[in-house]
């Protein structure tokens, strides 16, 4: 388990221990680690591919035991077999690796609803720059804002990367006010004075029939037709998912949304996904938390123990092609926050984990106590007859061997 750090690692023995039980490993290879009783659980996952081909993983720390500013980074020589840690970086959350002109990025806030801020590393993510002013990597320095590890688009030109504030009425979700921030790709991407930010866009709570509870972590996706779309996660009890399709102007100053067309069906749609675009397959594909029809139950946000690969020929009609992961307790399980890569025939991702570590286990699905690496191999073959058949009992599709390796 190369990464897991020797404190947290003690932990986890000296547990599974005292439970007397036999350690139980996640589906994936194990990237970190943190048992559930030192109250810190693992989010935000990110990773990014540098261009000699190591992979560069990133989380953040959440939890009554956390600071809430905090990011580990990861990085892997093999493609993914296994990791060891870079840096642990004080004053940076929610945040996105990329990778543009041979330099490695991580944009995101400084801590909980923090501030914006973006870092730059020149050695793989071992060191990075710090966000001291304007100047230097601090975009936004008043307010309260909110993202996670979401695409960072190069389109027309110009850098994308979306955005929400959390400065509306009421708290969590009602509060969330989304933007698109974009800069030109040719910019100093420290330099706050580069970088344009849209109006915010709040939510209408008639939205949806009365529903609608706010969106958030939304996607900077281009359209078939060169468009920029803002496609966000919505908080909303029914069943029936949706997603919410902001527009952004070409020079990324006005966001618009229409609510008679702007939400567009979306298995998973209530919780974090990222969407990417794929030249070869020219569809839009995504991993997300799909729910099972026999495991609805009115809350789509918190049944996240099911992982399903789908995709989209024009981003509004959306086809759940494969599940990837499922297990069938939704109550201590989940795989979530999912941030991958395209890599030849296979994909490439990072998961919050939350699953059986011999001891207690997670403290529940949403508080994870993994960061876990997968590859889907040959992910543009993958079919289900029927979806919610194959979600049955434990499913694991990861192969985790590196790319071109045979059986």
């Amino acid at each position: 388990m190369t990464g897991i750090g020797w404190a947290a690692l003690l932990a986890w023995i000296g547990a599974v221990r005292a439970a007397g039980a036999e350690a139980q490993a996640p589906p994936g290879v194990v990237v970190d680690y943190s048992p559930a009783s030192s109250g810190v659980y693992i989010g935000s996952p990110s990773i990014a591919r540098l261009p000699d081909g190591t992979y560069v993983a990133s989380h953040d720390q959440f939890g009554p035991g956390s600071t809430s500013d905090r990011t580990l980074v990861f990085g892997s020589s093999d493609r993914g077999r296994t990791w060891s840690r870079l840096c642990e970086i004080a004053g940076q959350w929610w945040s996105t690796l990329f990778v543009h002109r041979g330099a490695l990025y991580l944009i995101g806030t400084d801590r909980e609803e923090g501030r914006v801020v973006i870092r730059r590393s020149a050695d793989g993510g071992r060191t990075w720059t710090e966000p001291r002013d304007e100047r230097t990597g601090l975009l936004i320095a008043s307010g309260r804002y909110h993202c996670a590890p979401v695409p960072v688009v190069l389109h027309d030109g110009r850098i994308w990367r979306a955005m929400e504030d959390a400065l509306g009425p009421g708290g969590w979700g009602s509060h969330f006010n989304a933007f698109m921030l974009s800069a030109p790709e040719d910019a100093d991407l420290l330099d706050a004075a580069r970088w344009t930010a849209s109006n915010r866009l709040g939510r209408n709570p008639a939205w949806l029939g009365g529903t609608f509870n706010g969106w958030l972590e939304g996607n900077a996706v281009v359209t078939r037709d060169g468009r920029m779309l803002d496609i966000l996660r919505v908080d909303c009890p029914s069943d029936d998912e949706v997603a919410a399709f902001i527009d952004v102007s070409s020079d990324g100053k006005t966001a618009r949304f229409d609510p008679a067309r702007g939400f567009v069906p979306f298995p998973g749609g209530a919780k974090k996904f990222t969407i990417r675009y794929d030249a070869r397959s020219h569809r839009y594909w995504s991993l997300v938390n799909y729910v099972p029809h026999a495991e609805r139950a009115g809350k789509p946000a918190s049944t996240r123990n099911t992982l399903a690969l789908v995709c989209s020929p024009d981003l509004r009609r959306w086809e759940v092609r494969a599940i990837l992961l499922h297990h069938p307790d939704p109550v201590k399980h989940g795989f979530q926050y999912v941030d991958w890569l395209f890599e030849g025939e296979d994909l490439v991702a990072v998961i919050r984990t939350a699953y059986d570590d011999g001891a207690s286990g997670a403290h529940n699905f949403h508080d994870a106590n993994y960061l876990t690496f997968h590859r889907f191999r040959q992910f543009r073959r993958l079919r289900d007859a029927d979806p919610d058949r194959a979600a049955v009992g434990i499913v694991d599709r990861t192969d985790t061997r590196p790319a071109g390796a045979s059986r």
